[in-house]
């Protein structure tokens, strides 16, 4: 009797571990990504982009739920910033100020603002993601101690402007480390967020940006607004 009842209690015993377990799709984990940022009213961090042989860095703010500002100390003085309605580039070099009134419809969707909760959900809408590797974590790159989880998103339509993004993504933190775009015309663009800073408390005013007197204003740069 005892024989029988192990014979047919082992089965049972064989499969709950792993029905116990929560399998943690691609999805799922994009998912819980967006939901982490969704606890972070803003954050500061240190940004490396890096498109072609060209690299930039300077220091990213973003404030919930669409500001954001990066202030490049190369090239220097050069300075980004989107307050919700209007993105302005100052560009030193060309001594120009680009203004580009920006409707909801066309909020700009570059690299440094998929970092957000708003640009993760637009990821999960138009963008199917896929393990890299699988769900453990892995070698940032050649030769680095740092481990990440990542993520391929391939577009769902040809209208998106990344044909494919690899998210890296911190598994203890669940922060975007890196986000690595390959765009239309197969151009590579990587962006590197370090050190990391949620939650300190920025204020709308730091989105407010005053371009030098001298600087010439370049305005609709992008679309003319009736377009």
């Amino acid at each position: 009797m005892k024989l029988r009842f192990f014979l047919l209690i082992f089965p049972v015993l064989a499969v709950f571990p792993v029905i116990s377990q929560e399998i943690i799709t691609a999805e799922r984990y994009l998912e819980m990504v967006s939901e982490r940022y969704g606890t972070i009213r803003d954050y500061e961090a240190n940004v490396i982009i890096r498109s072609g042989n060209n690299e930039m860095t300077g220091n990213i703010s973003y404030l919930a739920p669409s500001f954001l500002r990066i202030d490049f100390s190369r090239p220097a003085d050069q300075v980004i910033v989107f307050n919700g309605e209007m993105l302005t580039v100052y560009l030193p070099e060309y001594r120009a100020t680009l203004n580009q009134s920006v409707t909801p419809s066309r909020r700009p969707a570059s690299g440094a603002s998929l970092a957000s909760a708003q640009g993760l959900n637009l990821l999960r809408r138009n963008y199917v993601p896929s393990f890299v590797t699988g769900p453990e974590p892995v070698a940032l790159e050649d030769n680095s101690q740092e481990r990440v989880v990542k993520l391929r998103l391939a577009r769902r339509n040809i209208s998106e402007g990344f044909r494919e993004i690899i998210l890296n993504i911190n598994p203890d933190t669940r922060l975007i480390r890196r986000i690595e775009g390959r765009t239309i015309a197969d151009g590579q663009v990587r962006f590197d967020f370090l050190n990391i800073r949620p939650n300190v408390g920025i204020p709308e005013m730091r989105f407010i940006y005053d371009s030098p007197a001298s600087a010439n204003n370049i305005n609709n740069f992008l679309f003319r607004e009736a377009d």
